[in-house]
């Protein structure tokens, strides 16, 4: 039986080397950077974060290493209030990511290496069945392997959860993927990824969200950058405008913020339109912020932007 607030989210926890510099070294040479921060991250990890941050019942499952990586995910996750339900191998390390950080524009490029979580199983879902029937909304991305990220949509959505499936890294899906999805939230490069439509404005996000949909899933949420974020369904088509509220200094989390946001939204009984537009919020903020988790905002923070812009 689901908690009525209750989020689980799975996911990978990596610790983030941030580096910024003018321009990416091109192979075989060595730049000056310009700065550099050790953080924590991970897509999941991010997402349980901002959850946790503005109020979401969040419980986070993964696995970890025996080493200080796995020593920081477990601090953030406290400091944040996520509950974790993790698996600490000895024989394999905790992940780690590597970020270019273009010095001029904020954006950026990644390697990520998820180290144990790549050991994540289907079984491992089975394992954690009761928790994952136990969720009013239930989370997943694809940076562990995915027999685990669709055992455990297939497990929430037999027991009722609201499933949202954040498709990154963008990687190829079966259409009975999107069957077990009430939501599907890519940016545009995932969005084209996954539908070979390319992404550049609303109606051609909304001509690839017409795809999503005939694939299986519930509903299309196209987060567009600074131009907002689109949710699509049958029944309407809406763009819901970014929040502007600072100098942008980084974009890495953004998101993370916006997926977390939305599911602590949606645990809280919000429609989907509200949601959305409180999950724009809390990626706004974290925007004018350096880091991903440690970029994100707190629940005060979301609910002054929002009423600021009433």
């Amino acid at each position: 039986m689901s908690d009525p607030n209750s989020i689980v989210i799975l996911g990978v926890f990596v610790a983030d080397t941030a580096y910024r510099a003018p321009r990416p070294p091109r192979m075989g040479e060595t730049i000056l950077g310009t700065s550099f921060a050790l953080g924590p991250g991970g897509k999941g990890s991010n997402q349980a974060v901002a959850a946790a941050k503005v109020g979401g019942n969040v419980t986070f499952i993964t696995k970890l290493g025996t080493d200080p990586f796995a020593d920081m995910a477990l601090a953030t996750w406290k400091a944040a209030g996520v509950t974790p339900a993790v698996t600490q191998m000895t024989d394999n390390y905790t992940g780690a990511a590597y970020i270019f950080i273009e010095e001029s524009t904020g954006n950026n490029a990644i390697i990520v290496c998820p180290g144990a979580a790549t050991t994540i199983s289907a079984a491992d879902m089975d394992a954690r069945a009761d928790l994952i029937k136990s969720a009013s909304v239930f989370v997943t991305q694809l940076e562990q392997p995915l027999p685990a990220a669709l055992r455990a949509l297939e497990i929430a959505k037999t027991a009722g959860a609201t499933t949202i499936l954040n498709p990154a890294p963008a990687a190829p899906l079966e259409d009975r993927v999107f069957s077990l999805c009430d939501y599907v939230t890519p940016n545009e490069t995932e969005t084209e990824a996954l539908t070979g439509l390319k992404v550049d404005s609303v109606d051609s996000a909304r001509k690839a969200a017409d795809v999503l949909l005939r694939k299986g899933a519930g509903a299309a949420i196209i987060t567009l950058g600074e131009a907002g974020a689109l949710l699509h369904t049958d029944r309407r088509s809406e763009l819901i405008p970014a929040f502007k509220v600072g100098p942008v200094v980084e974009t890495t989390g953004a998101g993370d913020a916006f997926n977390g946001g939305f599911a602590t939204a949606l645990s809280r009984g919000m429609a989907p339109m509200a949601a959305v537009r409180f999950g724009c919020a809390v990626a706004g903020i974290s925007v004018t912020r350096p880091g991903t988790a440690p970029s994100m905002p707190s629940l005060a923070e979301v609910e002054q932007v929002l009423a600021a812009a009433r």
